[in-house]
Parts: structure tokens; sequence; C-alpha cells
């Protein structure tokens, strides 16, 4: 085996995290010049080594914070069936403005977060949103009129809006294209965790009350905040700003996870992320601004993810009281339990379609089967008597609706290239999806029950709708791709960002 020489430049790998997020900060020495010193079975053993060491160190991490920000998102539904609305006096008319305003506030903090990200590091921004919306969530259980829970919602939302964007563009350098699939869906099945764990959760803590003048559905909300505030003190001592810093690499393992990123080594060699080390050096420019806002993929991924959260949103925020309408339970306490079983279901499904995914190279694709599965579970649940089979098709509803997030989060992703580009259509993606939270809102209104015909149907549109949105980029990727063999690009050539005719799109 071949003994790795000391790479150029290396002590300047040394300096702190703010120098080195592999998202931003600027590089002393730029990797171009500097000769491979790895043999194929180093490159093969250290691949392994790095991958692991990141894979059980960050995926945890960000898991866990995803985890807590679902519970603490959807945790209302919960707490509603079990009192809220009649212990703060509020019709549900209110209670879906509450609902309302928490999307409002999160859409409008999503981009701000991505851009403030680079400056701030990853390693304080996103443990400081989490420990702030934890307070915020334990804030809830002491709301005690409309105005207050009101205003607690809206805070919440300006606190949580960054995290998914921050956490897409984090995994963006440290990643690999074809390694971010399988890795987004590994945290992202968290969201579909959340709903088992909620249920079970939320029947728990639900029983600590009446106690301190407190009702049962108020602990939910002060317990999951003190766990969530616990959750980002753990992720602040754990996440690493970017591979250059991160403590638990020995410093070969360190620079060979830089020359991985910038497509100089390994099997992928060019279908790596684009020219990191450019990324890195990158300074603000509106332009970027600009091209990402008007690039025509972020548009059709971000109305097509719209589609999906509105059924997801809808999903976490109702599933409870649509199970406890089908009268297969016997008590709202049952019903609680019941609604495990589809994030169960889920959940692995969501991984081994990740999995596929990076495997194949493909993301919309893949989009175009898995949606189909859940636009088969609302077009029967919304129009078949059978409580049983209704139930049955919210499991269908489940997995094609989770297993499909990883693919188009990454995709649009995969496809910006230029940190600042990258980082406004990753929020822009989100901003546009977050709003399906209005649609979720308001598509389910109790008088609506037990069949919910109105709000399954609209959500069956909407999914069809993405299904049509996701193969239209498809077939936009092919053309780019094309364009970009005939040489309709090379006067980008060098440019170091998605322009260049060698950056390829992932279909």
């Amino acid at each position: 085996m071949t003994t790795p020489r000391p790479i150029a430049g290396t002590a300047a790998l040394e300096k702190s995290d703010s120098d080195h997020l592999s998202t931003g900060g600027p590089e002393t020495a730029k990797r171009e010049d500097v000769a491979t010193p790895f043999s194929p079975e180093d490159e093969a053993r250290l691949t392994k080594r790095v991958l692991l060491k990141m894979d059980t160190r960050i995926l945890p991490i960000l898991s866990l914070l995803f985890l807590c920000s679902f519970l603490d998102r959807t945790n209302v539904g919960n707490a509603k069936i079990i009192g809220l609305e009649k212990d703060l006096a509020i019709s549900n008319t209110q209670y879906n403005r509450g609902l309302a305003v928490f999307y409002a506030t999160y859409i409008a903090s999503e981009l701000p977060s991505n851009l403030l990200l680079k400056k701030i590091t990853p390693r304080v921004w996103l443990p400081l949103l989490t420990v702030v919306w934890g307070i915020v969530t334990m804030c809830l259980g002491f709301v005690r009129s409309f105005g207050s829970f009101f205003a607690v919602r809206a805070v919440l939302g300006l606190a949580e809006g960054g995290l998914l964007p921050g956490m897409v563009l984090y995994l963006s350098g440290l990643y690999t294209r074809q390694e971010m699939a399988v890795r987004i869906g590994v945290f992202y099945t968290a969201a579909s965790l959340s709903g088992a764990f909620g249920g079970l959760l939320a029947r728990g803590l639900s029983a600590i009350g009446p106690r301190g003048g407190l009702e049962g559905w108020r602990w939910i909300f002060i317990m999951e905040g003190v766990i969530t505030v616990v959750a980002g003190v753990i992720a602040y001592f754990f996440l690493p700003t970017s591979v250059a810093t991160a403590s638990y690499l020995t410093q070969e393992e360190r620079d060979f996870a830089q020359l991985r990123l910038q497509g100089k080594i390994g099997a992928a060699g060019g279908d790596e992320r684009f020219n990191p080390v450019l990324e890195r050096e990158e300074k603000f420019k509106w332009s970027e601004v600009r091209r990402g806002i008007l690039n025509l993929q972020v548009w059709l991924t971000a109305t097509a993810y719209f589609a999906i959260l509105s059924g997801l949103y809808s999903f976490g925020l109702f599933l409870p009281t649509i199970i406890n309408d089908l009268k297969i339970t016997s008590n709202a306490n049952e019903s609680q339990l019941w609604s495990v079983i589809p994030y169960a279901v889920a959940t692995p499904v969501t991984v081994a379609v990740a999995f596929a995914s990076d495997r194949l190279k493909l993301r919309g694709v893949i989009m175009l089967f898995t949606l189909l599965i859940a636009i088969v579970g609302y077009a029967v649940i919304g129009n078949v008597p059978s409580p049983n089979v209704r139930f049955g098709m919210t499991c269908l509803m489940a997995v094609g609706m989770y297993s499909s997030v990883p693919c188009i989060l990454v995709w649009n992703s995969n496809n910006s290239a230029g940190h600042y580009k990258r980082a406004t259509t990753s929020a822009l993606q989100l901003a546009v999806a977050n709003c399906g939270g209005f649609v979720a809102t308001f598509a389910y209104p109790s008088v609506d029950g037990p069949l919910y015909h109105k709000g399954h149907s609209i959500i069956l549109g909407l999914l069809v709708y993405a299904w049509l949105a996701i193969l239209t980029n498809v077939f936009w990727c092919i053309k780019i791709n094309k364009d970009k063999a005939r040489g309709k690009y090379d006067h980008h050539a060098g440019s170091g960002d998605d322009r260049d005719p060698m950056f390829k799109m992932i279909l």
C-alpha cells in the first residue's frame, strides 16, 4: 500500500472553522495544482473510512434536529384532539389561523437564513435555531388565549424556517452529488419517525397532566420543547463546520476528503460537486441570487414540492383527526397510537428509495414512480366508505409522499453549482414549497368529516400536478445536457458553476 505524501497547503487547513466552511469560507491553498498522492487502494480505504465517520457523526445529529423540528411543528395536531381548542376557547377557524401564521413566518425566514449560514457557520447557526425554537415550543404550553397562541406560533415559524434549507446546503458541502439522496433520505426519515414517535410521545406526555395547574396537552409542548433545547446543545458540540475542521478525521482523512469534493480522486471524477474551491472563495453577488431566482428548474421542482408538502403537512396535522373519525378506535388516545402505523411503514421505504436514487443517479425519474403510490392512496381514500380500506390508504399516502421528498430536495441541489446560487435555489425551493402549509391548514375542516372528500381531492389534484412538473423537469434536464454536448454552452467553459459544459444535469 502506498503511503500518502503530505499535501501542500495542509497547514492552512488548521485555521478556524469560519475560514473553512465547505459551503463558504476561503481556503488558503488551491488544490488544482496538487498531484494526487493516493493509490487506488488508498482511495477505496479512505473513502470508506471518511464516509463511515461522517455518516455516524453527522447524520444522527441532523436526524435528531429534524425529528425535533417535525415534532414541534405537528404536535399541535396531537394537542388538538385532547383539549387544546376547548381550553383556549378558540374556534376551528382560529385554530387554523394559528397553523397558517407558522408557515408565513417559516417561509419568510428561509432565504435570509441560508445567506447567513456561510458567515455564522453551520456549527453555530443550526444549533442556535434549534435552541430558540425549543424555547418557543415550551412557551406554547403556557398560552391562554387565541392571541398568545397565534403570536407564539408566528415566532416558532421564524425560528424553525432556516433548519431544512440550512441542512441541505450544509450536506452539499460535505458529500459528493451522487451521495446526497441517501443521506437526505436518512435524516428525512426522522420526519416520518416523528409521526410514529410523536403519537406515542404525545400519549405519554399528556398523561402527566393535569398537574401544576396545566392540562395534559400543555405538557406535550413543554416537554418536547425541553427535548429540543437539549438536542440543540448536543448539536453544537458534535457538528463540524466542514471536512477541513472535523476533529474526528485524521489529517490524512481531512486532506483526502477535500480532494474528493474537488473531483480529483475517486471513481466518480467529474460527477462530483463542481469546483468547491471556487465556491469557498466566492464572494456574494446579487447576480448569483438573480440567476437562482430565474432558474426554470427551481420553479418546476419548487411547485412540485409545494404540492407534495401540501399533502405531507396536512397528513401530519390531521392524521390523528382523520383516524379518530374513522371510528376504528374507542377513544382519542387510541387514535394517537394508530397514527404511528403509516409513519412506521413509510420509514424503511423512504431510505430504500433514497439508496436506489443514489445508486442509479436518478432523481426525477424515481419520483415518477413513487408519486403514483400517493396518488392511488388519495384517489381511493376520498371515495371509499370502508374505514379499514381508508386506513390502509393512509399507509400508501405516507409511503408515496415521504419517499419522494429526498429525491426532490437533492435534485435541486445537485443541479445548482456556485455557492450563492445553490443557497438561493435551495431556500427558494423550500420557501415556495412550504406555502403548502397554507393549503394543509384549511384543507380538512371538521365539518367535512368523516370522509373529508374535499380535502383528499385537493391533495390528489396537487399530486397529479407534481407528477407532471417532475416529468417536465426531466425533459428540461435532458435538453440542457444535449445542448451542452452540441456546444451551446461552450462560452461558459471554466465558469466553475452549473453553466460549464462539463457540468451534467442529473435526471
